[in-house]
């Protein structure tokens, strides 16, 4: 199925206590005909704030990181969305990439003389596109490993594509061929590594209760080769080396999560013959 014309793009995006970073992500998304945020439970006042900046704010129950998205992108008002989470921005070049697909109806979509409005996606584009994520970890960008370019498929046509339901390390499945965006996604966590790594270990955890309940089993070959063949590729191989210090301690830690994925599943197998 193929795009039709004239197809106004909706930012969609899932909040819960994020109004620290909120304002700067959406005015990022200015450009779009709308935003949606779909709330859980936030207490930090991230729905009022939300809705002060112009975003069509719904409150949900929790669902997972892919059931949840996706309900997410089914309350939009259009077709074509473009998701973010409220620690990203919106490059300018990226915002540049985007518009470049776009068929105004007059001017230039995002400026004074011509409302946000007329953001829309032509006929005969493709139904997906992917662009680049930087990570912003330790008070730097990373360019090389782990941290950069990590490809992320974000803006499509939910006709032809829609988030997994995977409940960690979610992803968009579309149909057909994905098409590649100039620009970064810029992903700027506040999180501290105290809460970045436990956030690590919590992800180990639904990671490997997602193999399991897949059908698949570890043993001590994955336990010991996962981390060191991980650490090899992304500080060798991608040039994590490059991204100094914080570049070796996100790829050490990302090697840890790996080791404790499969130490995880091997401590149910053993308690659950």
């Amino acid at each position: 199925m193929k795009p039709e014309p004239l197809q106004r793009v909706s930012a969609v995006l899932i909040t819960k206590d994020a109004a620290g970073q909120l304002a700067e992500c959406l005015a990022s998304l200015a450009f779009c005909d709308e935003i949606v945020v779909v709330d859980t439970g936030s207490t930090d006042g991230t729905q009022a704030l939300a809705a002060k900046l112009g975003a069509r704010v719904i409150e949900s129950e929790w669902r997972g990181f892919g059931p949840q998205k996706q309900f997410a992108v089914e309350q939009a008002a259009n077709d074509w969305v473009l998701c973010v989470d409220a620690d990203e921005r919106v490059s300018e070049t990226l915002r540049q990439s985007i518009l470049a697909l776009t068929l105004p109806r007059s001017g230039v979509p995002g400026t004074q003389s011509e409302p946000a409005s007329a953001l829309c996606v032509p006929a005969g584009t493709l139904g997906a596109y992917r662009f680049a994520r930087c990570n912003r970890f330790m008070g730097r960008y990373l360019r090389h490993g782990e941290g950069y370019p990590d490809w992320s498929l974000r803006f499509f046509d939910r006709r032809v594509a829609n988030w997994s339901d995977d409940a960690v390390h979610e992803r968009v499945i579309a149909q057909g061929e994905v098409g590649t965006l100039a620009g970064d996604l810029l992903h700027d966590s506040a999180e501290s590594l105290e809460y970045y790594l436990a956030k690590q270990n919590r992800y180990s955890m639904l990671a490997a209760e997602a193999a399991l309940a897949r059908g698949k089993r570890a043993n001590v070959i994955h336990l010991l080769m996962s981390p060191l063949m991980r650490f090899i590729k992304f500080y060798f191989l991608r040039l994590g080396l490059l991204d100094g210090l914080p570049g070796l301690v996100h790829i050490l830690i990302g090697c840890t999560a790996s080791f404790a994925k499969y130490a995880k599943m091997l401590a149910f197998q053993r308690s659950r013959p």
